[in-house]
């Protein structure tokens, strides 16, 4: 891309006082941004009805200087850049109205992947929301899908690691600049997305971690995605905002419930309450609701194991509903076997890997 070019468009989004919105306006009144630069001030208020005040406190020579010190960082350390009308540029995200003009990447992975789902949730992570994660990224290993997440500790840490573990690409989109980390800690994991997904920001490079950038950089997580699942969140936090955003832009958003009395948990329970969300309590129930299980078929091993089954167990499968786990008594009742019998050829299940039991005596088919 021509140093020139892009000058004047990194400059444009430093312009003080001018946000995504305002810069697009201001894109749509010239045919180049370098015209901006090179209009008068009172030429800009007329062509554009932008108020007088702002106007005079665009520091336009300020954002071309800063311009200029960015694109040099770039170069330096082979970070790609995306203006907003780039064929790479992410294309769901570019049909938010407040998507960034200009987008800052590092990694090896496509931004317009076939499937991208944003998993989301609390920076303290309990051991409950840790397995809900574990499971649902093990479920989307053949699903040719991109996970996004914002890198933070907790879920999104936890999210961005499991995927790294099923080879699954993954992008973390950052509230500050490509020149540093944050938090710390996940300046290894982050080495390592870079080999397999990447890093993304709409901030330049020295751009701190400071609390305004976060709400921003949950609008991309949102954006870029056809999907965002939020695992355990408090009553407040910024897996709502990222919820609420993906509402916002039409995109499906769901939530796994938790327990009542677990403030990590309210969150969640609050969204499905509010219908702002879908319920969804195992990986199957996302997928289904996607329409991306659809290619699924029946593994040859598992349709063997099927028609080697004896009559009791066949009669304990065919009993056993597929998605809801039952208890023995039941399953006796359905099955007109003795509790003896039954234990049995359900122990026999298990070994074969088609059944998997479950606290107080309740069975459930995998």
């Amino acid at each position: 891309m021509e140093n020139t070019h892009l000058r004047y468009h990194i400059a444009l989004t430093l312009l003080n006082g001018i946000g995504p919105i305002k810069a697009k306006s201001l894109l749509g009144a010239y045919n180049s941004p370098e015209e901006l630069f090179r209009e008068s001030l009172n030429g800009i208020q007329k062509k554009t009805g932008i108020r007088r005040s702002v106007v005079q406190g665009l520091q336009r020579e300020k954002a071309l200087r800063k311009a200029d010190e960015v694109i040099e960082h770039l170069q330096k350390n082979n970070i790609h850049v995306l203006l907003f009308d780039d064929q790479q540029y992410p294309h769901r995200l570019r049909n938010c109205p407040d998507a960034p003009l200009i987008l800052y990447f590092k990694g090896n992975s496509t931004l317009n992947s076939k499937r991208m789902v944003s998993i989301v949730g609390t920076r303290t992570a309990t051991s409950y929301g840790k397995r809900i994660c574990s499971d649902l990224i093990a479920s989307l290993h053949n699903s040719d899908v991109t996970i996004v997440s914002g890198l933070a500790l907790g879920i999104d840490a936890c999210a961005h690691k499991l995927a790294l573990e099923h080879s699954i690409p993954t992008i973390g989109v950052l509230g500050h600049g490509l020149d540093r980390i944050y938090p710390q800690q996940h300046r290894s994991l982050a080495g390592k997305m870079i080999s397999n997904g990447g890093l993304l920001t709409e901030f330049i490079p020295g751009t701190d971690p400071d609390r305004e950038n976060f709400p921003k950089r949950n609008r991309i997580v949102a954006g870029l995605c056809d999907a965002t699942i939020v695992i355990e969140s408090k009553q407040r936090g910024g897996s709502l905002i990222t919820a609420m955003l993906a509402n916002d832009y039409n995109r499906d958003v769901f939530a796994y419930p938790g327990n009542i009395y677990t403030e990590s948990s309210l969150g969640c329970n609050q969204l499905i309450a509010d219908q702002k969300a879908h319920l969804v309590q195992q990986p199957e129930d996302f997928l289904r609701l996607m329409g991306w299980n659809q290619q699924a078929k029946p593994q040859p091993a598992q349709k063997k194991l099927f028609e080697n089954l004896s009559k009791d167990q066949l009669s304990i499968v065919h009993a056993l509903p597929p998605d809801k786990a039952m208890q023995i008594d039941v399953l006796a009742i359905q099955t007109s076997m003795p509790i003896t019998k039954l234990n049995t050829a359900l122990f026999h299940l298990e070994v074969k890997g088609l059944v998997r039991s479950l606290p107080g005596n309740m069975y459930v088919m995998i």
